[in-house]
């Protein structure tokens, strides 16, 4: 099971768990795969926090970071700082947007956050957010990976994380962006099909990653969007994908940070209960459907605005969820791919990884038994 990547981040296992909760990514590292945390929702201070409170707890092993620069999004081309940025862009978003999102919450009920709880509404989704989280990253020597998770990174930012001796991807959907991955010199690239949660193209993993591995040869493809078991790692790990890059599969592990109103909702939803929306982030984002998704697809709906300012809009709602989710239960921000269908119990972390590895190497016997019998 051990691929080039493994000997290069000197990992055990192929298995690359995508986590915001850093308890997850932890013990996925020290299971023998390489947990990489979530840093979108971080400001420095707290993504300086979060990392050396794992490097306090992984021993000699690595993680890595996954950073959001979108390719595009509205005010790219502004040279601001995240603060100016966020203020002008503020500019830009319509009240009837906002006037939308708080009714929603209203009708259900949803309590305002208290008036000393202030957020800021640009925590991530920009370049002027996620640059001061890379300088973050390069001060952590057992951070050996960093992902991307909307479009290929800016070359500045890619020869920086190259210099310090640590592995640069990013998260694709399609050849195309495979193609201008690699193009860009990244070490690695994870191709994600529209089965997976959160932003995802619109092409099933079982064709699309046999696609991208083609196209980008010998770069490493780690296979992402609706694996769960070992025998979907399998199955990757024979199209020619270096190992599997899974997300929704956390959600529902002991460790994770998931209040239980929303684990139950994870717990009891099948493959049918999903949906790609732009009511959350303004991009194609697979969630669970609810009240919020189907609010913002109705006929009143004045429509999702693009990156980041939907995000704009709706960072109170999830603001709001992560404080009262047993109110917010209809309106939360819950990303998950189709697999939900798949995650029926609760398990550790430890044991998910050792699982996957276990039905791995059953699915290679089976297949074993069937060449032997052919060739009997």
């Amino acid at each position: 099971m051990r691929t080039e990547i493994c000997d290069r981040l000197e990992i055990e296992f192929p298995i690359f768990a995508f986590s915001h909760c850093r308890d997850v990514v932890a013990a996925v590292t020290k299971a023998g795969g390489l947990g990489v945390l979530g840093a979108v929702g971080f400001d420095p201070d707290q993504l300086e926090l979060e990392l050396a409170w794992l490097d306090e707890r992984v021993g000699d092993r690595p993680y890595g970071v996954d950073i959001v620069i979108p390719s595009k999004y509205e005010g790219m081309d502004l040279d601001m700082s995240a603060e100016q940025l966020e203020s002008e862009l503020a500019q830009h978003v319509p009240q009837e947007h906002r006037d939308f999102g708080a009714k929603l919450l209203a009708d259900h009920g949803v309590p305002k956050l208290p008036a000393d709880q202030k957020h800021h509404e640009l925590l991530g989704w920009t370049t002027a957010t996620a640059e001061p989280q890379v300088e973050v990253i390069l001060r952590h020597d057992k951070a050996r990976l960093v992902a991307n998770a909307l479009g290929t990174p800016p070359a500045d930012v890619v020869a920086r994380i190259q210099s310090a001796d640590k592995l640069v991807g990013a998260l694709c959907g399609s050849v195309r962006h495979a193609l201008s991955h690699r193009e860009a010199g990244l070490d690695f690239v994870v191709c994600q099909g529209t089965e997976g949660g959160g932003h995802c193209g619109e092409v099933a993993s079982v064709v699309l990653w046999p696609q991208v591995i083609d196209a980008v040869g010998p770069l490493p493809v780690l296979a992402a969007g609706g694996i769960a078991n070992g025998r979907q790692v399998a199955a990757a790990m024979a199209m020619g994908a270096a190992g599997v890059w899974t997300g929704s599969l956390w959600l529902t592990v002991e460790e994770a940070d998931v209040p239980p109103e929303q684990m139950r909702s994870y717990l009891d939803a099948t493959s049918h209960d999903t949906v790609r929306s732009r009511s959350f982030t303004g991009k194609p984002c697979r969630m669970l459907r609810n009240d919020w998704t189907d609010a913002w697809e109705g006929p009143d709906s004045p429509g999702p605005l693009p990156m980041p300012l939907q995000m704009m809009v709706a960072l109170d709602a999830v603001q709001r969820g992560h404080r009262y989710p047993e109110a917010a239960k209809d309106v939360n921000f819950n990303p998950v791919g189709q697999v939900v269908g798949m995650m029926n119990r609760v398990e550790r972390s430890a044991e998910v990884v050792q699982r996957l590895v276990d039905e791995y190497l059953d699915a290679c016997e089976r297949l074993t038994n069937l060449n032997q019998r052919a060739l009997a």
